[in-house]
This record gives C-alpha cells, structure tokens and sequence, in this order.
C-alpha cells in the first residue's frame, strides 16, 4: 500500500516525525497554521521499496501509527490533507495556536496556488515516480522531502541505509551533501564582502599565492565558475592519491598543487565561459580564512549554521561523520568496483563539498540561500549582494538556466547538487511558487549510457509531477563533483 488513505477519517492527518524543540514548534505552527483545536491521529510512514542493487528485496512499507489524545487537532481539509511536518523525534505535535482565519473567496491567491496539494493522490504518483527512478538508477536508498506553503509536504525514505544488512533508509538520517558545500562557502564570501573586509573583483592573488593568473582571476570569476582554473578532481594524481587512500587527510595546499601543478593548470581566460572547478572553491575557502581571521568551518558555523537554526548541519575537519546515517556506495574506486566509502576523509573536498546535513535542515536552507534571509527574517546577506549571486552571463547552462556566485537556477529551481563518494544530493526552492525540494541518496555511481548523475534523475523525475512547466534539467556540465580523471 502507498500513502495514507484517509477517505472519510475526518480528524487524519500525515506526520512524518515530530520534536519538542523550539524550532520544530515554529515548524509545526508554520505548516498547520490553518488547523483548528480538534481531535487528530498522526503517523509515522517510512517507504522501504526494493532497490535494484544485486535482485535482493528488502522489508515492505512500514507504517507506526501514534495516537496523542492530549494535543488533538483538526486539520482543515480543504488546505490541509495530507500534511506532514518533519522533525526530528518520534513525538507528539507541540501546541498550535488555533483558529486562523479561513481563505474567502475574495482572497488574494498565495505565491504557491500554482503547485499541487500534496495529498494522498499527489502521494502516490510521487512514490510511483520516486520507486520508478530508484530502479532505473539502482540506488540503493532515498529521502525525499517536499512541501509548499499551504499545500501540505511530503517525506519518504525509500529502500535501504544498508545493503548488506537491509537496514531500511530512515527520513532522519545524516547525509554528506558535497558541492552543496559551495552555497555555504560562496555566503561566507559574500558575507564578506558586505562587510568590505574582502570584494569580489578583487584578484585571488591579493590573498593566496602562487595561482596561475592569480593577479586577472576574480573572487567573482571563482564564485561563478568562469576562472579557467583547472579542477584537481579532474587530475590523474589527485584520482590515485584519494583512491589508494581515501582515509588520508588532505591540506587545500595538497589540493591546489594537483591542479596547478598539471600540464595546463589554465584551460582558457577568466571570464571567457563557464567550467564547474573545484579549485575554484578551495582558493575561495582559503579567503574567507585570511579575511576573516577563523578556520572555514568555524566561520560557517557561527555566521551561517547558527543564524539559520541549522544544528544538525556541520563542517568536519576529520572524516566525522554523526549517526545515524545511511552507508554510501561508489565506483569511484582504485579497483573500478562498487566499495562501501562511507568513512572516506572528505578533507578532498574542504570548501568543496565536505559538509554533512539532513533533510530538515535542508528544507530550511533551500529558501535562506535562495532568498538571502535566515529563517527568522534577518538578513543573511543584503538584497543587493543577493541580486549579485543569482545574476549570471547567459552561457552557463543553455537550454536549463544559469549559474550564479555558488547557486543555480534550473527551469526556476534555485539551489544546488552534490556528489562526493557515495553520496548524492539536491536542495531547491521554486520561488514563484515557495516550493522546497530535497533529495538525498546513499550512492553517486552514474548510471545509464550517458553515465547521469542519479541526483539529477530523482530531481527531473519528481518535478515532472509537481512542477510540469519547470521540470529540473540539470546538465551533465554541471553534474559532476568528483569525475574520473583525464590523461
């Protein structure tokens, strides 16, 4: 069975998970704004589809079904069927305030009108959808969570955290979210700049040294991925070093001299056309350390994590990794086979895609990056310098839309990827619409005769039934975090 059906249980509502924390409570009122004070029954609904990895099935669909007689509600079912708010414990809704008044005939429509209510039909042609591309990629395990004002949300894990144990995937799961690593280092520099302490034409060789051009390539140029900087992941060496060692420790000097130490370190002139490096990221990182005086991550940490309310979202310095989380699986191997690369150093990655999240905090982040204001209204960067990030040359990504400084826009849908070993990811936010998309995987292996990123799939998939006139595209350009090298 697929979703829940509701039919005539008048006082039914989905509910993935539930926390007492202060930010869940605003998280629960925010969602279930128009309920009213009466009885209700939420659930808990994890989705275990077998995936196509090795013809082994795993558990059906679990269903845990929690009873709260003490915080009853009513959820109004012309707005809200089929909600479900996510958290982090398996607890009761906290208190909502009641009575909002209802929508009248004459009222404005909301910025979300356009996007469907996600109720148990909507359900199930996006499980339908999600299990469909789950085999044609053979990723073992998703998470999925959608929502719009007003319309409800949807959160899924489909099949397996493990293979080898068939533990199941679970919504509340750790991931490592790669170059989505970027949108947080790209709004550290911009924070900067607001600050004056750094600018973004200012030439990268005013603040490390030893870069090829560093004296003509910009803070701009690096941000938007229009350097001509070669990317170290693309390197033979750099390839060798992490796949004979992926438990090593990498230093962003190690780094840069994979790329600048190559046989053409620059493959055109700054600002000549767009090349997704992520060398161009490292040097960023670099500069936001000597401007601001602290380590990246702490930077991130106190200018970026804890505005947003983002506690479950970190920086390691190590190959830390919090639990629970899914295993990862990769080809991107010294044997060319499938490995287990959970535990792998992402020290390679750094500013590039080191960072770890889970799906409520990338809800959260998906409209703060995109909208430039934290959870709370302050502003995470001003609207000027946000008006900067989101704007782009129209060459970038022809046929899908642009990158910006650390973000793209893909048929409307603001955001970004991420692809490390093992993992995969996808955070959008539709703004015409207010619509929040999150993807989380537990493998990167390309998969299909175009050798696509399964990210990409779940995100084209899912958005062709939500979003018909703004299906994502992303392309293959600017898919790939980590590709095989090249002689």
């Amino acid at each position: 069975m697929t979703g829940w059906t509701q039919g005539a249980r008048r006082n039914s509502s989905v509910i993935t998970v539930a926390s007492r924390s202060t930010a869940a409570q605003r998280a629960a009122h925010s969602i279930l704004e128009r309920a009213s004070a009466r009885g209700t029954r939420s659930a808990v609904r994890v989705d275990t589809a077998p995936p196509n990895l090795g013809g082994r099935g795993v558990p059906a669909a679990q269903e845990v079904d929690v009873s709260h007689n003490d915080r009853r509600r009513r959820l109004c079912r012309k707005a809200c069927v089929g909600i479900a708010v996510t958290g982090l414990l398996t607890l009761p809704v906290p208190g909502v305030a009641a009575d909002t008044p209802q929508p009248t005939a004459t009222a404005r429509p909301s910025p979300s009108d356009g996007f469907p209510v996600l109720d148990d039909a909507m359900d199930v042609k996006l499980d339908r959808a999600i299990r469909d591309v789950l085999k044609e990629t053979g990723v073992p395990g998703a998470i999925v969570g959608i929502s719009a004002p007003g319309k409800g949300e949807y959160t899924r894990a489909f099949g397996v955290a493990d293979t080898a144990t068939k533990q199941p995937m679970r919504p509340q799961f750790y991931s490592r979210i790669g170059s989505e690593t970027k949108t947080f280092t790209v709004t550290a520099v911009l924070q900067l700049a607001q600050q004056g302490k750094v600018h973004l034409d200012d030439p990268i060789g005013k603040y490390v040294e030893g870069v090829p051009g560093g004296d003509t390539v910009t803070l701009r140029e690096l941000a938007g991925m229009r350097s001509g900087l070669l990317s170290y992941t693309v390197t033979e060496p750099f390839f060798k070093a992490l796949t004979s060692n992926p438990e090593r420790q990498f230093t962003p000097q190690q780094l840069l001299d994979y790329a600048f130490d190559a046989p053409k370190p620059v493959i055109f002139p700054p600002n000549k056309q767009f090349n997704y490096s992520n060398t161009n990221l490292i040097l960023l990182g670099l500069v936001v350390e000597k401007a601001s005086g602290q380590r990246l991550s702490a930077f991130i940490r106190d200018h970026i994590l804890r505005p947003a309310r983002m506690d479950r979202t970190s920086f390691p310095d190590d190959a830390s990794f919090p639990t629970p989380h899914a295993q990862g699986y990769t080809r991107q191997t010294e044997s060319g086979k499938i490995e287990n690369a959970t535990d792998w150093n992402p020290s390679w990655g750094w500013a590039a895609g080191a960072m770890i999240s889970d799906l409520r905090d990338l809800r959260m982040w998906a409209k703060t990056v995109a909208t430039g204001t934290f959870p709370d209204g302050t502003q995470m960067i001003s609207p000027r310098m946000q008006q900067q990030r989101l704007a782009s040359p129209p060459d970038t990504m022809p046929g899908a839309g642009y990158y910006g400084l650390g973000i793209f826009n893909v048929q409307g849908w603001i955001g970004h990827n991420g692809s490390l070993p093992g993992y995969q990811s996808l955070t959008l936010y539709l703004p015409e619409q207010r619509a929040t998309l999150v993807v989380l995987l537990n493998s990167d292996i390309p998969y299909g005769p175009r050798q696509e990123a399964p990210s990409t799939a779940f995100g084209n998939a899912i958005t062709k039934v939500i979003t018909p006139d703004h299906v994502y595209n992303l392309p293959a350009a600017a898919q790939a975090a980590t590709p095989p090298p090249t002689p």
